[in-house]
């Protein structure tokens, strides 16, 4: 059993599939791609970090003491009803969600700023199978549907999906459901986009979730029920066998490795912006109290006490 103060529990790791390897307590890599949009922190609310476009039809809610995490919507005008709303569970790593942002980033840049029907508004695809192509052609296949007349897509190893519900439903009905991990407060991630998500939106975050490119983390931060399930590889390099004295020229494994090690680490060190400093700010105040055992902490200005859980929404 390991002790809490255990110091290869702090090690970094590479894990893989990424959409096992959880949350790792903050939203930097899920707001990197809108990291020049306008941050507003909201010390009073449940939706402690907002940031919106410029002009503040896109919105991303950080809501770190609940159950869905991610809040993120669009909308036609500022102050017009929501269109279409995303949500992120706990569990969901913030590499997925960036899936999403990235997408709505790209939209956003070549909307025209007089459109009121930007691609981020677009009606969704009338074939289902646009949202989730990318898991298709990642040779993800059809399972055996929950519930009548909807659609599940199953990763080759059977631990992440897509649900698609085709019954009637009104526009602010969840109907796509991206889900990974056995069922579980802490081990099932989810993401459900509402009814008139555009399908390329939904089809950006499922590309993410097919990409065999791991994620780091540290040991501490995979659940000890996922350990089995996922792939570990360190990421700092070993040490040399204490009788080899002659270097040897790199193998093509060595090269592969060494490329994908710089490539997540560029991604996770990407250059902030000051509001992201701050951001990061927050995440060293309560460094203690991650190492202690407390939930990691909310990209705000202040970290707050945890809610009461509440039971996740569905099980599989």
């Amino acid at each position: 059993m390991h002790t809490p103060d255990a110091p290869h529990l702090y090690e970094e790791v590479l894990v893989s599939p990424k959409y096992l390897a959880g949350s790792n307590g903050t939203g930097d890599a899920g707001f990197a791609p809108v990291a020049h949009w306008p941050h507003h922190y909201l010390d009073d609310g449940p939706c402690q970090l907002l940031v919106t476009s410029p002009d503040q039809r896109i919105r991303v809610g950080w809501f770190g003491d609940d159950f869905e995490l991610w809040k993120i919507s669009a909308a036609t005008e500022a102050a017009s009803a929501t269109r279409w709303t995303a949500t992120f569970n706990h569990v969901t790593p913030a590499e997925i969600v960036a899936g999403l942002t990235t997408a709505l980033a790209h939209d956003y840049a070549k909307a025209d700023a007089y459109d009121s029907n930007g691609r981020f508004l677009a009606n969704p695809s009338i074939y289902w199978a646009d949202a989730v192509r990318p898991l298709t052609d990642a040779g993800w296949k059809r399972g055996v549907p929950t519930k009548p007349d909807t659609v599940e897509i199953v990763a080759p190893d059977g631990q992440a999906g897509a649900v698609i519900d085709r019954r009637s439903y009104g526009p602010d009905d969840e109907t796509v459901t991206l889900w990974a991990g056995p069922p579980g407060w802490g081990t099932r991630a989810e993401a459900v986009f509402t009814a008139r998500t555009p399908s390329h939106l939904v089809a950006a975050t499922a590309a993410v979730m097919a990409d065999s490119a791991p994620v780091i983390r540290e040991r501490h931060q995979i659940d000890r029920r996922m350990e089995h399930l996922v792939t570990l590889t360190s990421v700092a390099p070993a040490a040399p066998a204490a009788e080899s004295s002659v270097s040897r020229a790199p193998t093509p494994l060595d090269v592969r490795r060494t490329a994908v090690t710089q490539a997540v680490h560029r991604a996770a060190r990407a250059p902030r912006t000051a509001a992201d400093l701050r951001v990061m700010a927050a995440r060293s105040r309560t460094a203690t109290s991650t190492r202690t055992g407390a939930r990691s902490p909310v990209p705000a200005a202040v970290a707050r006490p945890l809610l009461s859980p509440s039971a996740p929404r569905r099980s599989r």
